[in-house]
C-alpha cells in the first residue's frame, strides 16, 4: 500500500475536515455564550461587553464562517489571536504549564486555526467553490 499516494490524495480533503470539525468544536463556546446551549455553568452569566462576552462573539460568527469554509484565511488568522489573547490573559496567570492551568484547548485552537490560515480551507468550503 502506497501511503504516500493515499496521503497527497487526501489531504486536501483532511484539510476541509480538520476546519470543519474544528468550527464546529469552536462554534458549541459561542452558542453556550450567547443562546446558552448547550447550558454551560460557567459561561451562565457572561456579559456581552466583557473579554469573555466579546470573545463568544468571535467563536459564534467564526465558527459559523469555519464550518462554512467563508473567508478561511483572515477569520482562522483572528480566532487564532483571540486563542493566544485568552491564553495569555486567563490561563498564562494561573502556571506556567497548560495542562495545570486549563489552557491546553486555547493552545490547540490557536495552533490549528494559524495553520488554517497559511494553508486555507480545502476543497470542501465556499471558498473553494467561488475561486472557480
Amino acid at each position: 500500500m502506497n501511503f504516500e499516494a493515499i496521503g497527497t490524495a487526501w489531504a486536501p480533503r483532511l484539510l476541509s475536515v480538520l476546519r470543519i470539525a474544528a468550527g464546529l468544536l469552536f462554534l458549541q463556546h459561542g452558542m453556550a455564550k450567547y443562546l446558552k446551549f448547550p447550558p454551560v455553568p460557567a459561561f451562565a452569566k457572561v456579559d456581552p461587553m466583557s473579554l469573555a462576552g466579546i470573545g463568544g462573539m468571535f467563536e459564534l460568527v467564526g465558527g459559523i464562517l469555519l464550518v462554512l469554509g467563508l473567508f478561511t484565511r483572515p477569520v482562522a488568522f483572528l480566532l487564532s489571536g483571540e486563542m493566544a489573547i485568552a491564553y495569555f490573559v486567563a490561563h498564562a496567570p494561573r502556571g506556567f504549564y497548560p495542562i495545570l492551568n486549563a489552557g491546553e484547548l486555547a493552545v490547540l485552537y490557536c495552533f490549528v486555526f494559524l495553520y488554517l490560515a497559511a494553508a486555507g480551507a480545502g476543497p470542501w468550503s465556499i471558498d473553494a467553490a467561488r475561486r472557480k
